[in-house]
């Protein structure tokens, strides 16, 4: 446990950061979730404006740090390729 004025400090501002990251993980994971269960559906129109919307929340986790540039750039590829096999 934390005995410094500092290190209780650092803790409070850990709790916060990771209800927000978890936050932002959770929003970015709906957004993704979307778009795969419309290419399971086989709409082609429907997930490529789903991927309109999760394409700026995804590379808006890199700006934020929660993700990887490498890791998002991974993902919309792979969607992106899964939408145009539709």
């Amino acid at each position: 446990m934390a005995n410094h004025k500092s290190a209780k400090k650092r803790i409070r501002q850990t709790e916060r950061r990771t209800e927000v990251n978890r936050d932002r993980r959770g929003r970015v994971r709906t957004y993704v979730r979307k778009v795969e269960e419309a290419i399971e559906s086989g709409d082609k129109g429907n997930a490529q404006s789903a991927m309109l919307g999760a394409v700026p929340e995804l590379q808006r986790s890199v700006g934020h740090g929660l993700m990887h540039k490498n890791t998002v750039a991974r993902k919309i590829s792979r969607l992106t390729k899964r939408i145009k096999a539709l």
